[in-house]
C-alpha cells in the first residue's frame, strides 16, 4: 500500500451481483450504467460476443467527461450452449423452455471484461469460462423459479447465488466468473495497466 490516494473506480454495469462481489473484494466501485444497445452487437462465438459486449460497455463509460482520470470496469455474461449465447430470457415463457433444454447438460458461462484507465487512454480485455453442470429439476420445480421472477434478470436464466443454486449440480472454475465477475481476471487486467488491486482496496473500519 502506499500513501497516494485510491484511484477511483467505475463500474460499467448495473448488475448488484458484481458490484457485491467487488466490495467484498475491499472495492468500492460508483456505478454508471452505459446504456449500451446489447443487440446491437453481434460476434462469431458466445466467448467473443460476451468480450465485445464488456469492451463496448466499458468504452462508452470511460467516453464520459465525468469519470476522467477513473478506472472503469465492463462486464458481460452469456451462457454458450451447442455453441449458441443465451443471454437473459425474453419472458417467462422462454426461461422455462430454456430450463428444460438445459436440465442434465453442461455449459460454459462466458464473462467477458474489459477495464479502461480513463487517465492513460489505455485499456485491457478478456474473457473468463466457467463450466456449469445443471442438475434435474422438475418441471413442477421450473415452474415455481420462473414464477419467482429471478431467471428474468440473469444471463443465462439462472444464478449461483439465488433460488437457482439447488438446481446445479458443479461447475469447474471460478465461481464468481458465474455470478458476474471474475476477480482473478480482473486483478490480471489491472496488472496490465501497471494497477495493483491492493491499491483500490478501501481502509478497513477500525
Amino acid at each position: 500500500m502506499t500513501d497516494q490516494p485510491r484511484r477511483r473506480l467505475v463500474l460499467a454495469s448495473q448488475s448488484p451481483a458484481r458490484l457485491g462481489l467487488l466490495r467484498q473484494a475491499g472495492l468500492d466501485p460508483e456505478v454508471i450504467v452505459s446504456g449500451v444497445d446489447e443487440d446491437a452487437v453481434t460476434a462469431p462465438t458466445p466467448a467473443e460476443l460476451a468480450l465485445a459486449l464488456a469492451e463496448a460497455k466499458a468504452s462508452v463509460v470511460a467516453a464520459k467527461p465525468e469519470v476522467k482520470g477513473a478506472l472503469v470496469i465492463g462486464c458481460d455474461s452469456v451462457l454458450d450452449l451447442d455453441g449458441e449465447a443465451l443471454g437473459k430470457p425474453a419472458d417467462a415463457e422462454e426461461a422455462t423452455a430454456r430450463w428444460k433444454s438445459m436440465r442434465g447438460r453442461s455449459g460454459t458461462l462466458q464473462t467477458g471484461h474489459c477495464v479502461w484507465d480513463t487517465a492513460s487512454g489505455r485499456y485491457t480485455s478478456g474473457t473468463a469460462s466457467t463450466v456449469v453442470h445443471f442438475g434435474e429439476p422438475t418441471d413442477e420445480e421450473i415452474a415455481a423459479y420462473v414464477a419467482s421472477g429471478e431467471p428474468l434478470y440473469v444471463a443465462g436464466a439462472f444464478t449461483l447465488d439465488g433460488r437457482s443454486a439447488p438446481f446445479i449440480d458443479g461447475i469447474d472454475g471460478d465461481h464468481g466468473n458465474v455470478i458476474g465477475i471474475s476477480l482473478p481476471l480482473v486483478r490480471r487486467l489491472l496488472a496490465q495497466l501497471n494497477v495493483g488491486i491492493t491499491e483500490l482496496w478501501t481502509p478497513r473500519e477500525k
